[in-house]
Protein backbone atom coordinates (compact mmCIF):
# COMPACT_ATOMS: atom_id res chain seq x y z
CA UNK A 1 0.00 0.00 0.00
CA UNK A 2 2.80 2.38 0.96
CA UNK A 3 4.62 1.61 -2.28
CA UNK A 4 1.52 2.36 -4.35
CA UNK A 5 1.00 5.69 -2.59
CA UNK A 6 4.65 6.56 -3.10
CA UNK A 7 4.36 5.74 -6.81
CA UNK A 8 1.24 7.88 -7.12
CA UNK A 9 2.99 10.73 -5.31
CA UNK A 10 5.99 10.49 -7.63
CA UNK A 11 3.73 10.46 -10.68
CA UNK A 12 1.81 13.53 -9.51
CA UNK A 13 5.07 15.34 -8.76
CA UNK A 14 6.41 14.54 -12.23
CA UNK A 15 3.15 15.60 -13.87
CA UNK A 16 3.16 18.82 -11.86
CA UNK A 17 6.72 19.55 -12.98
CA UNK A 18 5.80 19.02 -16.62
CA UNK A 19 3.00 21.59 -16.51
CA UNK A 20 4.80 24.03 -14.17
CA UNK A 21 4.56 27.40 -16.01
CA UNK A 22 7.72 28.70 -14.37
CA UNK A 23 10.21 25.91 -13.72
CA UNK A 24 8.81 23.16 -15.94
CA UNK A 25 10.48 22.00 -19.17
CA UNK A 26 8.89 24.91 -21.05
CA UNK A 27 8.52 27.21 -18.04
CA UNK A 28 9.27 30.91 -18.25
CA UNK A 29 12.26 30.79 -15.91
CA UNK A 30 13.59 27.59 -17.51
CA UNK A 31 13.59 29.17 -20.96
CA UNK A 32 15.69 32.07 -19.68
CA UNK A 33 18.64 29.69 -19.55
CA UNK A 34 20.82 28.22 -16.80
CA UNK A 35 23.01 31.32 -16.56
CA UNK A 36 20.14 33.71 -15.82
CA UNK A 37 19.57 35.17 -12.37
CA UNK A 38 16.02 33.80 -12.65
CA UNK A 39 17.02 30.29 -13.69
CA UNK A 40 15.65 27.34 -11.77
CA UNK A 41 18.11 25.43 -9.64
CA UNK A 42 21.08 26.35 -7.50
CA UNK A 43 22.32 29.06 -9.87
CA UNK A 44 19.26 31.29 -9.87
CA UNK A 45 16.20 32.42 -7.92
CA UNK A 46 13.56 30.90 -10.17
CA UNK A 47 12.60 28.07 -7.80
CA UNK A 48 12.18 30.39 -4.83
CA UNK A 49 10.07 32.92 -6.70
CA UNK A 50 7.97 30.17 -8.29
CA UNK A 51 7.33 28.78 -4.80
CA UNK A 52 6.26 32.22 -3.59
CA UNK A 53 3.91 32.53 -6.56
CA UNK A 54 2.26 29.21 -5.70
CA UNK A 55 1.90 30.24 -2.05
CA UNK A 56 0.23 33.55 -2.95
CA UNK A 57 -2.13 31.89 -5.42
CA UNK A 58 -2.94 29.06 -2.98
CA UNK A 59 -3.68 31.58 -0.23
CA UNK A 60 -6.07 33.56 -2.45
CA UNK A 61 -7.85 30.41 -3.67
CA UNK A 62 -8.17 29.03 -0.12
CA UNK A 63 -9.48 32.35 1.20
CA UNK A 64 -12.11 32.89 -1.51
CA UNK A 65 -14.65 30.16 -0.58
CA UNK A 66 -14.29 30.87 3.14
CA UNK A 67 -14.84 34.60 2.61
CA UNK A 68 -17.77 33.99 0.26
CA UNK A 69 -19.46 31.62 2.71
CA UNK A 70 -19.07 33.97 5.68
CA UNK A 71 -20.14 36.96 3.58
CA UNK A 72 -23.23 35.12 2.35
CA UNK A 73 -24.40 34.25 5.87
CA UNK A 74 -23.67 37.78 7.10
CA UNK A 75 -25.73 39.14 4.19
CA UNK A 76 -28.57 36.75 5.12
CA UNK A 77 -28.32 38.00 8.70
CA UNK A 78 -28.61 41.57 7.47
CA UNK A 79 -31.86 40.62 5.67
CA UNK A 80 -33.24 38.71 8.66
CA UNK A 81 -36.38 39.70 10.49
CA UNK A 82 -34.54 39.10 13.76
CA UNK A 83 -33.18 42.37 15.10
CA UNK A 84 -30.34 40.63 16.94
CA UNK A 85 -29.07 39.05 13.71
CA UNK A 86 -29.21 42.37 11.86
CA UNK A 87 -27.32 44.05 14.69
CA UNK A 88 -24.66 41.32 14.80
CA UNK A 89 -24.19 41.51 11.02
CA UNK A 90 -23.87 45.29 11.19
CA UNK A 91 -21.28 45.13 13.97
CA UNK A 92 -19.28 42.50 12.06
CA UNK A 93 -19.12 44.51 8.84
CA UNK A 94 -18.38 47.77 10.68
CA UNK A 95 -15.44 46.28 12.58
CA UNK A 96 -13.70 44.48 9.74
CA UNK A 97 -14.35 47.16 7.12
CA UNK A 98 -13.01 49.78 9.53
CA UNK A 99 -9.80 48.03 10.59
CA UNK A 100 -6.74 48.07 8.29
CA UNK A 101 -6.08 44.65 6.77
CA UNK A 102 -2.58 44.55 8.25
CA UNK A 103 -3.90 45.22 11.76
CA UNK A 104 -6.50 42.46 11.32
CA UNK A 105 -3.71 40.09 10.31
CA UNK A 106 -1.69 40.97 13.42
CA UNK A 107 -4.74 40.48 15.66
CA UNK A 108 -5.45 37.06 14.17
CA UNK A 109 -1.83 35.87 14.06
CA UNK A 110 -0.69 37.11 17.48
CA UNK A 111 -4.03 37.48 19.30
CA UNK A 112 -5.34 34.04 18.41
CA UNK A 113 -2.03 32.54 19.44
CA UNK A 114 -2.16 34.30 22.83
CA UNK A 115 -5.80 33.30 23.32
CA UNK A 116 -5.11 29.61 22.67
CA UNK A 117 -1.98 29.70 24.84
CA UNK A 118 -3.86 31.35 27.72
CA UNK A 119 -6.70 28.83 27.46
CA UNK A 120 -4.29 25.90 27.57
CA UNK A 121 -2.45 27.41 30.53
CA UNK A 122 -5.74 27.86 32.40
CA UNK A 123 -6.49 24.18 31.78
CA UNK A 124 -3.10 23.24 33.20
CA UNK A 125 -1.56 22.32 29.85
CA UNK A 126 1.98 23.63 29.43
CA UNK A 127 2.57 23.49 25.69
CA UNK A 128 3.95 26.07 23.29
CA UNK A 129 1.45 26.91 20.54
CA UNK A 130 2.37 28.65 17.29
CA UNK A 131 -0.27 29.56 14.72
CA UNK A 132 0.54 28.61 11.14
CA UNK A 133 1.19 31.76 9.10
CA UNK A 134 -0.79 30.45 6.10
CA UNK A 135 -3.81 29.66 8.29
CA UNK A 136 -3.63 33.03 10.04
CA UNK A 137 -3.36 34.84 6.71
CA UNK A 138 -6.32 32.91 5.31
CA UNK A 139 -8.53 33.71 8.33
CA UNK A 140 -7.54 37.39 8.42
CA UNK A 141 -8.07 37.90 4.69
CA UNK A 142 -11.32 35.89 4.81
CA UNK A 143 -12.94 38.07 7.49
CA UNK A 144 -11.94 41.26 5.66
CA UNK A 145 -13.11 39.86 2.32
CA UNK A 146 -16.39 38.65 3.85
CA UNK A 147 -17.18 42.04 5.40
CA UNK A 148 -17.07 43.69 1.97
CA UNK A 149 -18.64 40.67 0.27
CA UNK A 150 -21.65 40.84 2.57
CA UNK A 151 -22.34 44.42 1.47
CA UNK A 152 -22.14 43.42 -2.20
CA UNK A 153 -24.47 40.46 -1.63
CA UNK A 154 -26.85 42.54 0.46
CA UNK A 155 -27.19 45.04 -2.39
CA UNK A 156 -27.77 42.14 -4.80
CA UNK A 157 -30.49 40.74 -2.54
CA UNK A 158 -32.25 44.10 -2.57
CA UNK A 159 -32.07 44.21 -6.38
CA UNK A 160 -34.11 41.00 -6.69
CA UNK A 161 -37.84 41.82 -6.83
CA UNK A 162 -39.97 40.47 -3.99
CA UNK A 163 -42.19 38.92 -6.65
CA UNK A 164 -39.47 36.28 -7.18
CA UNK A 165 -39.93 35.06 -3.62
CA UNK A 166 -43.71 35.16 -4.00
CA UNK A 167 -43.45 33.14 -7.22
CA UNK A 168 -41.48 30.45 -5.42
CA UNK A 169 -44.08 30.34 -2.66
CA UNK A 170 -46.87 30.10 -5.26
CA UNK A 171 -45.09 27.12 -6.82
CA UNK A 172 -45.08 25.37 -3.48
CA UNK A 173 -41.35 25.72 -2.89
CA UNK A 174 -39.98 26.01 0.62
CA UNK A 175 -37.95 29.06 1.62
CA UNK A 176 -34.68 27.16 1.22
CA UNK A 177 -35.57 25.79 -2.23
CA UNK A 178 -36.76 29.23 -3.36
CA UNK A 179 -33.42 30.65 -2.28
CA UNK A 180 -31.44 27.90 -4.00
CA UNK A 181 -33.40 27.55 -7.25
CA UNK A 182 -34.71 31.06 -7.89
CA UNK A 183 -32.80 33.64 -5.88
CA UNK A 184 -29.20 32.35 -5.95
CA UNK A 185 -28.81 32.22 -9.77
CA UNK A 186 -29.96 35.84 -9.99
CA UNK A 187 -27.87 36.82 -6.98
CA UNK A 188 -24.66 35.53 -8.59
CA UNK A 189 -25.33 37.41 -11.81
CA UNK A 190 -26.09 40.69 -10.05
CA UNK A 191 -23.25 40.47 -7.51
CA UNK A 192 -20.57 39.22 -9.93
CA UNK A 193 -19.09 42.65 -10.88
CA UNK A 194 -18.66 43.60 -7.23
CA UNK A 195 -17.23 40.19 -6.33
CA UNK A 196 -14.74 40.47 -9.20
CA UNK A 197 -13.38 43.70 -7.71
CA UNK A 198 -13.10 42.02 -4.31
CA UNK A 199 -11.20 39.08 -5.84
CA UNK A 200 -8.71 41.47 -7.44
CA UNK A 201 -8.23 43.19 -4.09
CA UNK A 202 -7.77 39.80 -2.42
CA UNK A 203 -4.98 38.90 -4.84
CA UNK A 204 -3.15 42.09 -3.89
CA UNK A 205 -3.84 41.71 -0.16
CA UNK A 206 -2.03 38.36 -0.11
CA UNK A 207 1.17 40.43 -0.13
CA UNK A 208 0.46 41.38 3.50
CA UNK A 209 1.20 37.87 4.79
CA UNK A 210 4.90 38.37 4.11
CA UNK A 211 5.12 40.35 7.37
CA UNK A 212 4.30 37.22 9.41
CA UNK A 213 6.92 35.12 7.65
CA UNK A 214 4.92 33.40 4.91
CA UNK A 215 7.04 32.80 1.81
CA UNK A 216 4.82 34.56 -0.72
CA UNK A 217 5.82 36.53 -3.83
CA UNK A 218 6.83 39.65 -1.90
CA UNK A 219 8.92 37.81 0.67
CA UNK A 220 10.74 35.65 -1.87
CA UNK A 221 11.49 38.53 -4.24
CA UNK A 222 12.53 40.65 -1.24
CA UNK A 223 15.06 38.03 -0.12
CA UNK A 224 16.40 37.76 -3.68
CA UNK A 225 16.66 41.55 -3.88
CA UNK A 226 18.66 41.76 -0.64
CA UNK A 227 21.07 38.97 -1.58
CA UNK A 228 21.70 40.07 -5.17
CA UNK A 229 21.36 43.85 -4.62
CA UNK A 230 18.99 43.89 -7.63
CA UNK A 231 15.99 45.36 -5.83
CA UNK A 232 14.39 47.10 -8.82
CA UNK A 233 14.68 44.01 -11.02
CA UNK A 234 13.14 41.57 -8.55
CA UNK A 235 10.33 43.89 -7.48
CA UNK A 236 9.61 44.38 -11.17
CA UNK A 237 9.31 40.59 -11.41
CA UNK A 238 6.85 40.70 -8.48
CA UNK A 239 4.80 43.32 -10.37
CA UNK A 240 4.76 41.10 -13.46
CA UNK A 241 3.56 38.09 -11.44
CA UNK A 242 0.69 40.00 -9.82
CA UNK A 243 -0.30 41.42 -13.21
CA UNK A 244 -0.23 37.89 -14.66
CA UNK A 245 -2.60 36.75 -11.92
CA UNK A 246 -4.90 39.68 -12.72
CA UNK A 247 -4.90 38.91 -16.45
CA UNK A 248 -5.61 35.20 -15.96
CA UNK A 249 -8.34 36.08 -13.46
CA UNK A 250 -9.93 38.46 -15.97
CA UNK A 251 -10.04 35.70 -18.59
CA UNK A 252 -11.62 33.26 -16.14
CA UNK A 253 -14.13 35.85 -14.95
CA UNK A 254 -15.17 36.53 -18.54
CA UNK A 255 -16.16 32.87 -18.92
CA UNK A 256 -18.04 32.94 -15.62
CA UNK A 257 -19.88 36.07 -16.71
CA UNK A 258 -20.97 34.38 -19.93
CA UNK A 259 -22.12 31.34 -17.97
CA UNK A 260 -24.25 33.44 -15.61
CA UNK A 261 -25.93 35.17 -18.55
CA UNK A 262 -26.63 32.04 -20.58
CA UNK A 263 -30.26 31.84 -19.46
CA UNK A 264 -31.10 35.51 -19.92
CA UNK A 265 -33.87 36.25 -22.38
CA UNK A 266 -32.65 38.09 -25.49
CA UNK A 267 -33.51 41.78 -25.54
Amino acid sequence: MGGALSAIGSFLASAGHLVDPMCGPVGVFTLLGPSSILSCGAEGWGDEIAFGFRVSLSLAIATLPVGLAIGFFVALGSQSGERSLRTAAGIYTTIFRGLPELLTLFIVYYGLQILIQSTLTALGIEQRIEINAFFAGMIALAVVFSSYCSEVLQSAFKAIPKGQYEAGHALGLSGGRTLRLIVLPQLIRIALPGLVNLWMNLLKDTALVSVVGLSDIIRQTGIAAKVTKEAFFFYLIACALYLALAVVSSIGIRFIDRWTKRSEAPR
